[in-house]
């Protein structure tokens, strides 16, 4: 079996002073480009995790559907996935 090399990313964004990333857009589009990327030089996967409370990152399948458009052999994943992607009354509303 071959070695497989591949990253989990943990980027993350919040509107604070200092921050090194201008908009939620862009940490997304920025996730794209890292995949990419990873991929023209030979990564095997990339993950990324879930951030349950940063709207951005919040709903991992949009952004791995959105790389899966740009590549076409490295494995797309998450690291993490909270319990509300599993379990149906997670998905209800509280009330």
């Amino acid at each position: 079996m071959a070695t497989k090399i591949g990253f989990l990313s943990f980027g993350h964004w919040m509107d604070v002073p200092g921050s090194q990333v201008r908009t939620a857009s862009d940490v997304l589009h920025q996730a794209i480009d890292l995949a990419v990327g990873a991929e023209e030089v030979g990564i095997d996967g990339a993950y990324f995790r879930v951030h349950h409370f940063a709207q951005q990152h919040s709903a991992p399948f949009p952004l791995l559907s959105a790389i899966g458009a740009r590549t076409s052999k490295i494995e797309l994943g998450t690291g993490v996935i909270d319990m509300r992607y599993r379990i149906s009354w997670l998905q209800r509303p509280f009330t």
